[in-house]
């Protein structure tokens, strides 16, 4: 039996203590992605960064620098550009193993409150559309 006062199968206390478990499994995951640190290296230039996206360091090798005329340090730029992209790519492929089952997971709260959210193909209640312009208080019907 549900605790719902209305009957039914909609018990808002199990869906509320689900979601309860979800946040705290998502604050782990991204507690645990703050603390983590990746870097990303091309042509003797490694940038790092937090699990979170922030450069939190960039280191050159001599043979990167290369010399200090407009051409080596605009190809020093591009050099720091990839490696940022490289390491960048390394946190969102954690984010997306640490936070994915918490994301892709989930409910679907349309289908949790019986239906009540959009219906197939975009289509609401009362037959209007979502691109349909919609009076004061209605469905645009």
């Amino acid at each position: 039996m549900t605790d719902n006062p209305f009957g039914g199968g909609f018990d808002l206390n199990a869906m509320l203590e689900q979601a309860q478990q979800m946040q705290s499994q998502l604050m782990a995951a991204q507690e645990e992605l703050a603390e983590t640190s990746v870097s990303g290296s091309t042509g003797g230039v490694t940038v790092t960064l937090s699990g979170t996206g922030d450069l939190t360091g960039v280191e050159l090798t001599a043979e990167a620098v290369g010399g200090t005329d407009a051409e080596a340090l605009a190809d020093l730029g591009d050099l720091v550009v990839a490696a940022y992209r490289d390491a960048k790519s390394q946190v969102d492929a954690l984010a997306a193993q640490a936070l994915g089952p918490l994301a892709g997971g989930g409910m679907d709260l349309g289908d949790a409150l019986g239906g009540l959210g959009g219906q197939p193909g975009g289509a609401l209640p009362g037959g209007a559309s979502d691109d349909e312009p919609r009076r004061p208080g209605g469905f645009g019907v």
